[in-house]
C-alpha cells in the first residue's frame, strides 16, 4: 500500500500574500489528481485543529508565505528537521507560530509525519486586508506545484492530469477567481485606512 501524504496549504486569505499556500493547493487540486492515499486540504489558520489529518499522514507537503528575508517572490524549499524551525523563525502572523505548535505536538503525541516538506515563497506584501496576491508572488504558484510534484515523486506519490480531490479546500465564494472578483477595487474600499484620517504630506 502507498505511503499516505497530505498537502497542506495554510495562511489568511484575507491578507494579500499570505494566501499564497491557500492558492497553490486550490490550484493543484484544479489541475492534478492523486489516488485516495493522498490528501489536499486548504489548511488556512486552524492550526491545532489540523492535527488528525497530520495523524493520517506518512508524508507532509506545505506551501507557505514564508519571510526568508529574500528578495520578494523568491521559493526556497526546506525538509525534514528543519521544517519546524522556519515555521516560526521569523513569524509575520499567528499562524505560523500556531503550525509550528502543532507539528511539536504531533511530534510528542508520536504520530508527526516522518517525511516533512515545506515550499515557501517571500511575500511582496502583506498588510493589506482584503488584498490579493501581488503579480510576484502569484507567478510562483505554479512553479512550487512543479516543485511539490517532484518531491512527492520521489517519495512514489504521483499525480496524473486532471480534476483532483477539492472537498478539504474553502467555500466557492472565496476561491481565488471568485474572491478577486467579487473585491471592491482598493479606491473604493481603501483597505489601507481612511484618507479622511491620513497625515497630510508635507
Amino acid at each position: 500500500m502507498g505511503q499516505h501524504a497530505l498537502i497542506l496549504g495554510i495562511g489568511n486569505v484575507l491578507w494579500a500574500d499570505e494566501g499564497f499556500g491557500v492558492r497553490c493547493v486550490e490550484t493543484m487540486a484544479q489541475s492534478w489528481a492523486f489516488d485516495h492515499t493522498v490528501k489536499i486540504l486548504d489548511g488556512g489558520t486552524q492550526g491545532l485543529y489540523l492535527l488528525p489529518f497530520l495523524e493520517e499522514a506518512d508524508v507532509l507537503l506545505v506551501f507557505d508565505a514564508i519571510d526568508y528575508g529574500l528578495p520578494p517572490g523568491t521559493m526556497k524549499v526546506i525538509e525534514g528537521d528543519e521544517v519546524p524551525a522556519f515555521m516560526g523563525a521569523k513569524k509575520m502572523s499567528l499562524h505560523q507560530t500556531g503550525f509550528q505548535d502543532v507539528i511539536a505536538t504531533a511530534q510528542l503525541m508520536g504520530y508527526c509525519p516522518e517525511i516533512l516538506i515545506l515550499i515557501g515563497c517571500q511575500p511582496v506584501e502583506l498588510e493589506d486586508y482584503g488584498g490579493g496576491l501581488r503579480d510576484i508572488v502569484a507567478a510562483r504558484i505554479d512553479p512550487a506545484i512543479a516543485i511539490a510534484l517532484k518531491k512527492l515523486a520521489e517519495h512514489g506519490i504521483h499525480a496524473r492530469p486532471g480534476k483532483g480531490d477539492d472537498r478539504y479546500l474553502a467555500d466557492a465564494s472565496i476561491l481565488r477567481g471568485a474572491y478577486e472578483q467579487g473585491r471592491p477595487s482598493e479606491d473604493a474600499a481603501c483597505r489601507t485606512g481612511d484618507d479622511r484620517f491620513f497625515p497630510a504630506a508635507e
